[in-house]
């Protein structure tokens, strides 16, 4: 990408995540409507949500508020510490798994990173957990390192055992089962009375009965929450939509445009955010083990870089390394990430992986490429490299879903992830696929935003008004989705 077309093309569109405090939440009584309609005189009512998530690279507490009248999610907190700090096994504890890098876990262990992490969070944000906290998402992106469902149960178990510790009851990790359950304060945006939680999130329904991917999970959130976040653009990121999530794993959906609920008719899977992480590792700066670009990023790192050599490094790494396909039938892993391709393809849904040799097999040689180009160019050029190589992984990908033909016309592109939206990947990456969707918007903390997504869906709660499913330009679904519940056949969900 030249200066002048960086300077002068189009300017990728980004959800920035929005602060507000919990005193912001129970002192600003009234919404402003559009112009010309004068106030609301509906108060404003806010649906507290903590994420909690265990990562490969980093552990996360995120606190959302969503105000049920604009459908705009807020943050109230975002605590984030290293997954690699977590403490070391001790005497008669059992090992249940380990993170893609390596770091082994125990569920005392995951337990006590999440307790702490939970706390410090509440602490900051000031939020009381049983006066202010309304409900807590347990989510994870380690699973996809595991080799077996007893281990991934285990670090469920994990999960809980430090929401529990923390202080979070029981009750507030649960659907409810009926609209007396919900706060008072909530109960005019439950519709527990007239649809059921059947699995949709957004409108959107997972691929089949059984996983494709271990780390499905966060491709529903993710997509959940670019939709959330685009509430703060001009984008309708509603179905027909494609979710790219570049964390330490890759995780992301391609889904059509049918109603009421959308269908996932691609998943994306493999390594992302850990191959930038093993060209860092090169420069020595950083732990060879658990370090992250992460770990050295700032503002400033790309000045001064050589952008043409960082493309041509960036080519070099991925003719050499980089493999991005459709996931062949025979595969039960692709860039670590266990998959299930027989459940996908019978199901119609289409895996596309990114691999860095074959499950990872050439991260090694990453570290020695990283290495060479910092010694011969500098940390600011490695860092360009690494916005190339990002960009590079995001066009394969787009590429070769399209040529699967799995992408319906009329489609919005969302990005989220570390590996995604810092530096100038929004810009490259918008540079490369501008031409192949309507609009392409990049959000920040996709999965938290995604996590009050599940909560509200969970327990029925909506805003008609300002719907996050259905079709672009389209209305809320509720309507179809109480016709569809209504009927009698015993599985109206295939």
């Amino acid at each position: 990408m030249s200066f002048l077309s960086r300077l002068f093309g189009p300017k990728p569109i980004i959800a920035k995540s929005r602060f507000i405090t919990i005193e912001d939440t129970k002192t600003a009584p009234f919404t402003k409507k559009t112009v010309g309609s004068g106030y609301s005189m509906r108060p404003d009512v806010y649906y507290i949500v903590a994420s909690v998530e265990l990562g490969n690279t980093t552990t996360k507490c995120i606190l959302t508020a969503t105000n049920f009248n604009t459908s705009r999610t807020y943050l109230l907190d975002k605590t984030v510490k290293m997954t690699r700090d977590i403490r070391p096994p001790r005497e008669g504890e059992e090992v249940f798994g380990k993170t893609v890098w390596g770091v082994e876990l125990t569920k005392e262990a995951v337990s006590e990173l999440v307790r702490d992490t939970i706390l410090e969070s509440l602490r900051r944000a000031k939020v009381d957990i049983e006066r202010d906290l309304d409900f807590v998402v347990r989510s994870t992106g380690v699973t996809a390192g595991f080799g077996s469902p007893e281990e991934v149960g285990k670090l469920i178990i994990a999960l809980a055992d430090g929401c529990l510790a923390a202080g979070i009851p029981p009750r507030k990790m649960a659907p409810a089962l009926s609209k007396e359950n919900i706060p008072e304060r909530l109960r005019e945006f439950c519709y527990l009375d007239r649809v059921i939680f059947d699995g949709a999130v957004a409108s959107v329904i997972p691929p089949t009965g059984r996983e494709v991917v271990a780390n499905e999970m966060e491709g529903e959130l993710v997509t959940a929450g670019i939709k959330v976040g685009s509430k703060w653009t001009n984008v309708d990121y509603r179905n027909p939509c494609v979710s790219l999530d570049f964390g330490t794993t890759l995780a992301g959906r391609i889904v059509n445009a049918d109603e009421p609920y959308a269908r996932t008719v691609g998943n994306f899977c493999g390594l992302a955010g850990a191959i930038p992480d093993a060209i860092i590792r090169g420069t020595e700066m950083v732990d060879c083990r658990g370090g992250a670009a992460l770990d050295l990023y700032k503002k400033s790192i790309l000045k001064g870089a050589d952008w043409k050599k960082a493309r041509r490094h960036a080519e070099r790494i991925h003719d050499e390394i980089i493999d991005i396909r459709k996931v062949p039938a025979n595969r039960k892993r692709f860039g670590t990430v266990p998959v299930d391709t027989e459940a996908a393809y019978s199901a119609g849904t289409t895996l596309i992986g990114c691999d860095a040799g074959k499950n990872g097999d050439k991260l090694p040689e990453l570290t020695e490429i990283g290495h060479s180009i910092y010694q011969e160019d500098g940390i600011h050029t490695l860092f360009a490299t690494l916005d190339h190589v990002s960009a590079l992984i995001a066009k394969r990908l787009i590429d070769e879903a399209f040529e699967e033909g799995v992408i319906e016309e009329g489609s919005v592109l969302g990005v989220t992830g570390r590996a995604g939206i810092t530096g100038t990947k929004p810009s490259l990456i918008l540079e490369y696929v501008k031409d192949r969707f309507r609009d392409c918007i990049f959000v920040s903390d996709a999965l938290a935003m995604g996590a009050a997504v599940m909560a509200r869906c969970m327990n029925s709660m909506g805003t008609p008004h300002t719907p996050l499913g259905g079709r672009q330009n389209g209305p809320c679904i509720l309507g179809m989705r109480r016709k569809l519940q209504s009927r009698k056949e015993d599985k109206w969900i295939e």
